[in-house]
């Protein structure tokens, strides 16, 4: 397995922009990235916000989140070319699922189906 120590080191505020982006230039809205973060991760406007301009790092804003889904298992499928529920590393599976997620939303799935409801 290779060393994810980079990315896990990496700010959350560093890639969040991107998703945002990602969601944007297929029409979506960041409104709805951020209700995709807040269902995965359990936080809400403020904690994210605070995480944003703490620039925490990943392992951070996963370890901190509130409350991980309980419909997680649900996320399946391929994302960078791995299968993102057999994912061994707990940390590197959750930013899979976020990938996911996004990806899901750029691709303009309906987000009742993204939020796994």
């Amino acid at each position: 397995m290779k060393d994810n120590s980079r990315v896990f080191k990496m700010s959350f505020a560093s890639v969040y922009p991107h998703y945002v982006q990602k969601a944007e230039r297929k029409g979506q809205s960041k409104a709805n990235v951020d209700a995709i973060i807040f269902w995965l991760t359990g936080y809400n406007e403020a904690t994210l916000q605070a995480h944003l301009e703490q620039k925490t790092d990943f392992e951070t804003f996963f370890a901190a989140a509130p409350a991980l889904n309980p419909n997680v298992s649900k996320i399946t499928g391929v994302i960078c070319g791995y299968r993102v529920e057999e994912i061994e590393d707990e940390l590197m599976q959750k930013i899979r699922y976020l990938d996911k997620l996004i990806d899901e939303l750029a691709k303009g799935k309906a987000m009742d189906k993204i939020l796994r409801k």
